[in-house]
């Protein structure tokens, strides 16, 4: 082996770019979690939804879009470029670069601000922002990306550490998972339609999904565990070959997951049962992490008792340890059956969002900020306020809507002796859940409340010292190294040491799931049968599907009716995978805070949604949906629906010339319609109304399977 260099370098850190994430981060954490305790009231007092632009529909994606990507993703980004610096003894690759990045991904969150309000929204999970923003999403991270490498590549330190792999392995899975569910045909400037249709769209989307939550919620994390956890505790990680176990195995079998958000519904029975085959096999892996976290503190607990940082680390390990081992659970198709669609999902979501994304993200700055101010926290206090409040918040968040998740899950399914539905009205379960929406908004406003300690805490840590904005550092170049035969290397060194073949196998090693359960739903044609009857939304019904997207109606109601006794008995016939081929995108929904509406077609007449919309309660006495009186006075926007009928004619939804050179022509025929039904029962509303044509998409749902029978 060749000597050891010895000349010793000189260079500076950068913090300013990490301050800056940091700070970002902070500031969206109030904003995210402002908009979450807004949400949360809104389940339990209809009139907080103010104005058409701040109803529970539309701000709920702000909501979701806020905390995963302003406040945990400026997080990530500071403790990877603050952590990678000093795991690679060099300055970040191109200050520029670092700017480009920061102020990009600012106005990614202002336009997912400026936008979701308004309704511009493609209404798929966790990627509801239209295309150009889809498109400067990928090129930002193309900039964080070559930033990254750029640094790994003009690195001081030879081997690259686990933290290191796992930044790799989120870089490239995000950027194949975004790239692949984000195609679609536009329509114009704000609004396109997804690529796939029904089924394929619902596979593609859950892969995304699922997996958004695999490769930005918790490997990133993974990554910051690794290196932040042994930091604040002076001590080794645990296990290094468990770290590589840890690795390796976490990135293959998660990427197989995701069809277990599928279960029950009309996705291929194979596919199914792969996503619950590898949900039970992550177990391992993931307890895997948590342990080799936990067992770092070994010897080391006297220090967790005292410092509030390590404390925040504890529960969110603990959480994440949790959230893995409730996932697989709930893959399980029996306890699916009682849990999907109700409110233990969100449960389970925010033990991992609060507790594992929340609490690492905010224990991360904690270390960060005094290290690049030079001084101390401002108060170990209100640090450990901060910990107690936010650990109720989680406690007061989750188990209510534990409680109410069973409660429903239970009472959707229960018969009376003589064979029917003990509670046939889907509002009786809402009714009985209330008291549950008032403890979790209280366990929002305990969270939000330790976050504000926080962000007070860390902004006078910031106003007592000075930012070193570049920080000195020194470390020996690094030179190439002959590694002999039969010396003391290992054989996962080659790959470790190499940030090209690390990324190459990553990527190798996640496509290999996603391509597996994607293309086969693609490529043979039996597993999405086609059902004659089924045939394109009208032109009317096509833009009051759009206006259904654009009021976020998905985020309260399924189309998917399960094929379970209790579901048919109160819905109708379960759905059938031909039921969708040119729904672009798929409504099928992930919560049921109100019914589904699968089979809602020529179940009511015009007027019962007319008078619903306008005042819900009118109809349902007791319901919780807020009215939706503009519908009622907002003129449809007509000029873009041959646009709409062309790029679905592109996407294979079956509609000639005539019928796109038509469209409005037909589409007005229908509208008068049913401004005349409403007539018929003293309604004056002029068929250009926004109302009309939410009805007539409302009356179509499910019918076409009827005219099959």
């Amino acid at each position: 082996m060749s000597a050891i260099n010895t000349n010793v370098e000189h260079f500076e850190y950068d913090n300013k770019i990490v301050r800056n994430f940091a700070l970002a981060s902070i500031i969206f954490a109030i904003v995210g979690l402002l908009v979450g305790l807004l949400i949360a009231t809104q389940l339990f007092l209809p009139s907080a939804n103010i104005t058409q632009y701040f109803t529970f529909g539309r701000i709920r994606a702000l909501h979701t879009n806020a905390v995963i990507f302003a406040f945990v993703g400026n997080a990530i980004f500071a403790g990877i470029y603050y952590s990678l610096q000093r795991l690679c003894k060099a300055r970040l690759y191109s200050d520029l670069l670092s700017k480009i990045h920061f102020w990009g991904w600012q106005l990614i969150i202002l336009s997912a601000a400026i936008t979701l309000p308004l309704g511009l929204s493609t209404s798929k999970e966790y990627a509801e922002l239209e295309w150009p923003i889809d498109i400067a999403i990928a090129l930002i991270w193309v900039v964080f990306g070559i930033n990254m490498f750029g640094t790994i590549f003009k690195r001081r330190e030879r081997h690259l550490y686990v933290a290191i792999w796992f930044y790799i392995a989120t870089f490239i899975t995000v950027a194949m998972l975004h790239i692949v569910n984000s195609l679609a045909i536009p329509v114009s400037f704000t609004k396109s339609y997804s690529l796939y249709a029904g089924v394929q769209d619902a596979l593609v989307q859950w892969w995304y999904g699922h997996n958004a939550v695999a490769f930005f919620l918790t490997t990133p994390f993974l990554g910051l565990m690794y290196y932040y956890l042994p930091k604040m505790a002076n001590r080794p990680v645990y296990s290094y070959k468990l770290s590589i176990l840890h690795f390796w195995s976490l990135i293959f079998l998660y990427i197989w997951a995701g069809p277990h958000h599928l279960l029950y519904t009309s996705l291929p029975d194979w596919a199914q049962s792969l996503g619950t085959v590898f949900s039970i096999m992550l177990i391992a892996p993931s307890w895997g992490g948590m342990i080799n976290g936990l067992l770092t503190l070994r010897g080391a607990w006297d220090k967790v008792r005292e410092d509030p940082r390590l404390k925040m680390m504890v529960v969110g390990v603990t959480a994440y340890g949790m959230a893995t081992f409730e996932g697989p659970m709930l893959s399980l198709k029996n306890i699916n059956a009682i849990a999907h669609y109700t409110d233990w999902i969100p449960a389970h979501v925010h033990v991992g969002a609060l507790g594992w994304n929340g609490f690492l993200s905010f224990a991360v700055m904690y270390y960060m900020i005094p290290k690049m101010y030079g001084n101390e926290m401002f108060s170990k206090k209100l640090m450990n306020a901060h910990f107690w409040l936010g650990t109720l918040g989680i406690l007061f968040w989750a188990v209510p809507m534990y409680i109410s998740g069973f409660t429903q899950g239970m009472m959707w399914k229960e018969f009376t002796a003589e064979g029917n539905l003990k509670y046939g009205s889907f509002l009786e379960t809402t009714l009985q859940v209330i008291p549950m929406y008032y403890l979790r908004a209280l366990g929002g406003l305990f969270y939000l409340s330790g976050a504000l300690i926080g962000a007070y805490n860390i902004f006078k840590t910031m106003l007592v010292g000075k930012l070193i904005a570049n920080e000195a550092a020194q470390a020996p170049a690094l030179e190439k190294v002959f590694i002999a035969e039969g010396s003391d290397s290992h054989w996962h060194k080659w790959v470790e040491r190499k940030p090209l073949q690390m990324l190459f196998w990553s990527f190798v090693v996640v496509a290999i799931g996603g391509m597996i359960e994607i293309i086969p739903t693609f490529m043979v044609q039996s597993n999405v049968p086609t059902i004659a009857s089924v045939q394109p939304y009208t032109p009317l019904e096509l833009q009051g599907r759009d206006l259904y997207i654009r009021e976020g109606c998905v985020s309260c109601h399924s189309q998917m009716i399960r094929p379970f006794r209790s579901e048919t008995e109160r819905y109708g016939e379960y759905s059938k995978a031909g039921e969708f081929v040119y729904d672009h995108p798929f409504l099928w929904g992930s919560k049921r805070t109100g019914p589904d509406l699968h089979r809602e077609g020529g179940k009511y007449p015009d007027s019962w949604h007319y008078h619903h919309m306008r005042d819900p309660t009118s109809m349902s006495p007791g319901s919780i949906m807020p009215p939706y009186e503009w519908l009622l006075e907002q003129k449809l926007n007509v000029s873009n629906t041959q646009d709409k009928l062309r790029a679905m004619k592109k996407l294979g939804v079956p509609y000639d010339d005539y019928a796109i050179k038509n469209a409005n022509v037909d589409l007005a025929e229908q509208a008068k319609a049913i401004s005349d039904n409403l007539a018929k029962e003293n309604i004056k509303v002029a068929p250009d109304k926004e109302i009309v044509a939410l009805i007539a998409y409302l009356q179509r749902l499910g019918t076409d399977i009827k005219k099959s029978n």
